[in-house]
């Protein structure tokens, strides 16, 4: 017997592949961003790169959905969809669960509209809630309790998101950080605190493309 799964679905297969061909080009596209973009507020940040796909590594999308199927979590929290491959890989698992839904965040207006009509043409569109605007501020009144956020945004916010949700995380919730390989840059604060005892999580970092950190808290 061969069994199926939603990542095999020719509508989402088409949809993932769309856009990381697309992203082959966000070298160019962050060569075009402003000088001093970096130091924008997140808002004017996410405006000006939002021809930039910033897309989670296929493996890393892979592992997302493995974690997903086998802790079924009822609630999947995304910060940063950006054009929404990993929100695609979440909604996926969370499909073949048969149980579940996905709240994902994102700044950009032009992103979310894009991602919608992907949503929409996958036909997952039934299990995925965009909040749009600040995550600090969309996700403040969320009720929990939370098995599994996805950390994905501007890397300077990570920490302070992650510090928000964390009075509704369950005992064995996981928490997955991308890019964590920017060591020297916006993504130590967020490892020394997930990394030390004190903050009680247990960690384990993944050599996917830019690394990702899976932390379980405890």
């Amino acid at each position: 017997m061969t069994l199926t799964h939603t990542l095999a679905d020719p509508r989402v297969e088409t949809a993932i592949s769309r856009m990381f061909k697309l992203a082959e080009q966000d070298g160019t596209a962050q060569a075009q961003l402003p000088p001093g973009a970096l130091d924008m507020a997140p808002q004017a940040l996410a405006d000006a790169a939002a021809g930039i796909y910033m897309p989670i590594s296929a493996d890393g999308g892979k592992l997302l959905y493995n974690l997903v199927r086998a802790i079924r979590p009822a609630t999947v929290v995304e910060f940063g969809m950006s054009y929404g491959i990993s929100t695609l890989h979440l909604a996926a698992a969370v499909r073949d669960n048969g149980t579940g839904r996905v709240i994902t965040t994102e700044m950009s207006k032009e992103k979310i509209a894009a991602a919608r009509r992907t949503f929409t043409e996958t036909g997952l569109d039934d299990l995925i809630t965009v909040l749009e605007g600040d995550a600090r501020e969309t996700l403040a009144d969320l009720e929990g309790p939370l098995e599994l956020v996805l950390l994905d945004g501007w890397k300077d916010l990570c920490l302070p998101v992650l510090r928000m949700l964390e009075p509704i995380l369950r005992p064995g919730a996981l928490v997955v950080a991308d890019d964590i390989d920017q060591l020297e840059g916006p993504m130590r604060p967020y490892l020394d605190y997930v990394r030390d005892p004190a903050n009680g999580y247990q960690n384990v970092s993944f050599p996917i493309e830019d690394g990702m950190e899976i932390s379980c808290r405890l």
